[in-house]
């Protein structure tokens, strides 16, 4: 048996040596079952590679993967569990605001079944109120949007058995966000409940265009109700403005203008644009819904996902004979 560890690291030189030597280190060695540790380098500008190459050479557990430029961390996320050939792969980040010391607890749920093993920010230690805030709204909206699967505060912080790395591996999308692929393909969760920290040195390398990127990369490979929402927007304008219309052509024109509205020109004018308004949003949702399904289909998703896990006697990988 071997856990795979994946640490995606993009300029973490100030803090990742402690890190690694003060809060990793010491929970490793504590790990019952043998151990690779995946470091994912990506593309830092840096002395981080220096660092990391440096402690690959003392210990041939780490791997050290670079990339030849910054590709974001869910791919970097990516390619070390693409690498991990463990039987279960626990990712985390690099910066200390995710305790190591959860570990143990992390492998002994995934022990009892947990197929995918989630940890969850309980509560901030020093974070300001907009970043609590836009966590909150994040995952408000996602659920609004029709995103279930999604638990607010659920982190890349996990442990994820061999059966989800092989599918997960299959998903061929670019734009994704790995714990959304992952909730999406609808393995047995448990959930931990931690303290998230704050960094040991440095600044984040999510800066807000990041971190807003980051969200609208989940609405759009998650969700397609704002295509809906617009095109039921669009619906209610054309209802509204056909209903006003009508009524204005019985009141001003057929009853000779009985209530003294004095409609004029321009309001009538007004009326039809917005009818109009209301037609082309519709014709617009209609047409994104067409492409939405089309990149649907670009994303290569498998159509189904089988738990081989808890599956009994398949005939997968036996030949038919005739």
């Amino acid at each position: 048996m071997k856990i795979s560890f994946v640490v995606p690291i993009y300029n973490e030189e100030k803090g990742f040596r402690d890190f690694y030597t003060k809060m990793l280190l010491p929970e490793l060695e504590k790990v019952k079952y043998d151990y690779e540790l995946i470091l994912v380098d990506d593309g830092s500008s840096d002395g981080s590679l220096k660092i990391i190459q440096d402690l690959a050479e003392k210990d041939k557990r780490i791997k050290v993967l670079r990339f030849s430029r910054n590709f974001g961390k869910e791919i970097a996320l990516t390619a070390g569990i693409r690498e991990a050939i463990g039987n279960a792969v626990l990712t985390m980040d690099a910066d200390g605001q995710q305790p190591p010391k959860l570990i143990h607890e992390f492998i002994q749920k995934w022990e009892e079944g947990g197929e995918i093993v989630i940890g969850r920010r309980g509560k901030f230690e020093k974070h300001g109120f907009i970043a609590k805030l836009g966590s909150k709204c994040f995952y408000k909206i996602l659920r609004m949007m029709g995103v279930k699967d999604t638990v607010p505060g659920s982190t890349d912080f996990r442990i994820i058995d061999r059966c989800v790395v092989d599918e997960y591996n299959k998903l061929t999308e670019h734009g994704r966000i790995t714990r959304g692929l992952m909730d999406w393909m609808g393995f047995k969760k448990v959930y931990i409940d931690y303290t998230y920290g704050n960094r040991l040195a440095g600044r984040p390398s999510y800066n807000f265009r990041k971190l807003f990127q980051l969200a609208i990369n989940s609405f759009v490979s998650l969700s397609s109700t704002p295509l809906v929402l617009f095109g039921w927007i669009g619906a209610f304008i054309t209802v509204a403005s056909l209903i006003l219309g009508i009524f204005v052509i019985i009141e001003e024109f057929i009853m000779a203008d009985p209530l003294q509205l004095r409609w004029t020109g321009t309001t009538c004018l007004s009326i039809f644009i917005t009818f109009l308004i209301g037609l082309v949003l519709i014709s617009q949702s209609i047409t994104a819904l067409y492409i939405s399904h089309i990149h649907a289909e670009a994303q290569g998703r498998p159509l189904y996902i089988v738990d081989h896990k808890n599956s009994r006697n398949l005939n997968e990988g036996k030949t038919k004979k005739s």
